[in-house]
Parts: C-alpha cells; sequence; structure tokens
C-alpha cells in the first residue's frame, strides 16, 4: 500500500456520485468497525478530513442514514444504494470513506484490517477496560495456477 497525498476520485456502483478527497494518513487509517451498522454493511473504511472530500457530482443522488445517538451520518447512493462515506462518531471532524468506492482499490487489496470495537464507543460510559480493537479481519487469496 502506498501514501496518498494526491486527490483521489471515487464513486458509487451506478457513477451516479463521485467523490475527491485526500486521505488523512494514507491508507494506515484502514478499519472495520463491528457496531450494529457497520456489521451489516460490511465496508472498509479509511479516514479524510471533513474539508478534504468533495462531492463533485451526484449531490442530489446522497441520501443520509442515523441511529442510535443521531452523530454518525452515513451516506449512499439512493439510486445504487452503495454507502460511499460516513461522518465519524469518534471523530466528527472526519469521514469514514469505503475503500471500495475509490479508483484502483479494493477492500481485499488489505491482508488485514484492524476492527474497532463500535459495540462498546468511546463516547459512551463504558467503564474501565474498555478496549478500542475488536480484532483484526484477515483476508488470503486462493489463486488457482493457471498451467
Amino acid at each position: 500500500m502506498t501514501e496518498h497525498s494526491q486527490p483521489l476520485d471515487g464513486q458509487c456502483h451506478c457513477g451516479g456520485v463521485h467523490l475527491r478527497l485526500r486521505l488523512s494518513d494514507g491508507l494506515r487509517t484502514a478499519r472495520r468497525c463491528n457496531c450494529s451498522y457497520c456489521s451489516m454493511r460490511g465496508a472498509v473504511a479509511v479516514s479524510a478530513r471533513l474539508g478534504d472530500l468533495e462531492i463533485v457530482d451526484g449531490q442530489a443522488l446522497l441520501s443520509c442514514y442515523t441511529f442510535g445517538t443521531g452523530t454518525a451520518k452515513h451516506y449512499f447512493c439512493s439510486r445504487c444504494g452503495i454507502y460511499t462515506h460516513h461522518q465519524r462518531r469518534s471523530n466528527p471532524e472526519e469521514y469514514g470513506v469505503n475503500v471500495a468506492c475509490l479508483a484502483g482499490m479494493s477492500p481485499f487489496d488489505f491482508a488485514e484490517v484492524a476492527v474497532y470495537n463500535g459495540r462498546e464507543h468511546p463516547r459512551d460510559a463504558v467503564g474501565d477496560g474498555y478496549d478500542p480493537l475488536a480484532g483484526t479481519l484477515r483476508y488470503t487469496a486462493h489463486r488457482r495456477d493457471p498451467g
């Protein structure tokens, strides 16, 4: 994986929503979350500061979903249903961006992805012993011999 100080382009599946962004700390921020919503969504996200993400086209196609405290705002294309990004609850000054929406990237590019403990969120009263890391998701490709 390489750093991304250059602008990156992304889009939803149907191409209706186009994003341009810079990652706040390259691909080192790649993560998943085990909260009820993210567990069902299953995306790998990377971080961009609020001012570093621009909706180039398709703003009117974006729908927003919130739940629980309503702090996190999850955006998805109303036409194809693909989650593009969300304003993070743990850091509302950043967006989490769906890696699968970024040009030339895939969640399967990561051999390991940290899974953060969103079920016991740090902004909730979780008591002593809170561990922000819930686990690690691993991907191992099975390659077929072309011969």
